[in-house]
């Protein structure tokens, strides 16, 4: 699979359209939408399923210096004001900001990002290291690893400074149970 047929794919789902498309008119710094909502809309079309089938939620990565709370939840605020209709949940994170509460939420080392996509590169997967953001008249898309795995149906783990075996082996049985085709490589 490459670049445009995974964006051809992921664009199916008519909530990634909107939630693309808002990123781009509200003008957020570094922003994208990322991992699992576009992954696993890839692995619906490929499957057969609904677009929306097993998506939990649709995850907003951006990068704005302002590190406070209150510059964070004014954005989430906002993008749940304009994207409520959608009936979706939608988790909104500056990028900035996560090493201020991610080890003590997941009690480990989390070192400051400089920009969105270093927060996509830790992820606890392979697989959905991908962003999608509207670049001029078309979109541009991250995906360091590229698509081999999303077009495979395949999960990988992606060991790094914030890996959790436990995380990891629980959020692939998730996908397992609602994507039986998945081939699931067990962490180390």
């Amino acid at each position: 699979m490459d670049r445009d047929r995974f964006l051809a794919l992921a664009l199916k789902n008519p909530v990634n359209v909107a939630i693309i498309d808002e990123l781009a008119s509200l003008a957020l710094p570094d922003a994208l939408l990322v991992s699992g909502c576009l992954v696993q809309t890839a692995w619906n079309v490929l499957t057969g399923r609904a677009v929306d089938h097993g998506i939990a939620d649709y995850d907003v990565f951006y990068f704005d210096p302002d590190t406070s709370w209150e510059a964070e939840d004014a954005v989430i605020r906002t993008l749940q004001a304009r994207l409520g209709h959608l009936g979706v949940k939608i988790e909104i994170r500056n990028q900035a900001r996560v090493h201020l509460w991610y080890p003590g939420k997941h009690g480990l080392p989390y070192p400051p990002l400089t920009c969105s996509t270093d927060g996509i590169d830790r992820f606890l997967t392979q697989n959905t290291q991908v962003g999608v953001r509207r670049a001029g008249g078309g979109f541009e898309v991250y995906a360091p690893h590229g698509f081999d795995d999303i077009a495979g149906l395949v999960a990988r783990p992606n060991p790094g400074t914030n890996f959790s075996p436990a995380s990891y082996t629980a959020k692939a049985a998730r996908w397992k149970a609602l994507w039986p085709e998945l081939t699931v490589i067990a962490a180390e």
